[in-house]
């Protein structure tokens, strides 16, 4: 019965539901697992607590070892993915990574920390997730589309090498997937070498839960473009295009139908509203201060153009890029990280930009 129910299932419906799955995961991960991108930034730059910098990395582990263990027994292939598929750019990496955390400091959350916080009644991140998906949108297909692409054509580095792994296999002959699997192992060990986060068992399932859900993302939309009846992509979760691409989900389906995508936001807002029943938090919130508000346009503002440069957010290229070794991941996230430092280290000492206060 089963196995019917899913045979006449549409392509899109299934993928939506394929996201909605992983998303649920990511939800109660940012609600109960306190998982949080520029949190753990914070933490580490002002704090010196590695603690939630370490649930990212292991993360990454988990979604890489999951990612290529895909890869070994045939059920993923990286070349469909837009990360291999697309152009690459590192400039577009450098200068989308800065203004994505720059923004993301400014805005106190990334998109997907902004879905988080909605699903349990901030209403101010509510207005973040709205501006940054029309801005992304407006980079990608709007006024903003050819400029980007001009800059992308200008910047491209043309290489049939698309990954670390790649790279290494060339040069000392051993496979990709070997290589692969021994950074993802080192990665983990990496995140799991200090006593104080093994100490902390909760950080540690939500990480791996993290990573576990982006590989959920991979294998099933893989197994969608296999099996399916229609050319559908491989993906994994991000939150930068999606954001958009729920908009217009929810104002006509027949502009924007269903996606991996509008499934991935739709199971965030679950999780992170279920995991804010469960912890007694949810309540409404709503913006009192003006200049807060600005902020926050602004800082959504920086996100989506900086996204739709960079080809990925926090958790599109922080994890799900990362989780392949993509060459772009790296250049981004450190660039997200810098991006964020300077916008933290901006709002605590007070300056301003330009006329706009912070």
């Amino acid at each position: 019965m089963t196995g019917t129910i899913i045979g006449s299932m549409p392509d899109t419906m299934m993928l939506a539901l394929i996201g909605l799955f992983g998303g649920v995961i990511l939800g109660l991960a940012a609600r109960l697992g306190r998982f949080c991108t520029l949190g753990a930034i914070e933490d580490y730059v002002y704090q010196n607590n590695s603690a939630r910098l370490r649930m990212w990395w292991l993360a990454i582990g988990v979604a890489g070892l999951g990612s290529f263990g895909l890869i070994g027994v045939g059920a993923l292939d990286p070349s469909q993915t837009i990360y291999h598929l697309a152009p690459w750019s590192p400039a577009f990496g450098v200068l989308g990574g800065l203004m994505f955390g720059y923004g993301m400091a400014l805005a106190g959350n990334c998109g997907f920390g902004a879905l988080a916080r909605f699903g349990g009644g901030d209403l101010r991140s509510f207005v973040i997730v709205v501006v940054m998906g029309i801005s992304t949108y407006f980079a990608l297909s709007g006024p903003l589309a050819q400029l980007r692409i001009a800059g992308l054509a200008l910047t491209d580095m043309p290489t049939e090498i698309r990954s670390y792994p790649g790279a290494l296999s060339a040069v000392t002959g051993i496979p990709a997937l070997a290589w692969g699997l021994i950074i993802s192992a080192a990665i983990t060990a990496g995140a799991l070498w200090s006593r104080d986060f093994i100490g902390k068992p909760r950080a540690v399932i939500w990480g791996a839960l993290v990573g576990a859900a982006i590989v959920s993302g991979w294998a099933g939309t893989q197994w969608v473009a296999d099996t399916g009846f229609s050319a559908a992509p491989v993906n994994s979760h991000t939150f930068t295009s999606p954001l958009g691409e729920s908009l217009l989900f929810l104002m006509t389906s027949s502009g924007g139908g269903l996606t991996f995508g509008v499934g991935s936001v739709a199971g965030v807002l679950l999780g992170a509203f279920t995991g804010s029943l469960i912890k007694g938090q949810f309540r409404w919130e709503a913006c009192e201060d003006p200049r807060e508000l600005k902020r926050q346009v602004l800082g959504a503002i920086f996100m989506g153009v900086g996204a739709a440069l960079a080809m990925g957010c926090t958790i599109g290229q922080g994890i799900s890029a990362f989780s392949l070794l993509t060459l772009n991941a790296p250049i981004v996230f450190a660039s997200i990280f810098a991006g964020a430092a300077l916008g933290l280290r901006q709002l605590i000492s007070g300056l301003t930009f330009g006329r706009i206060g912070l």
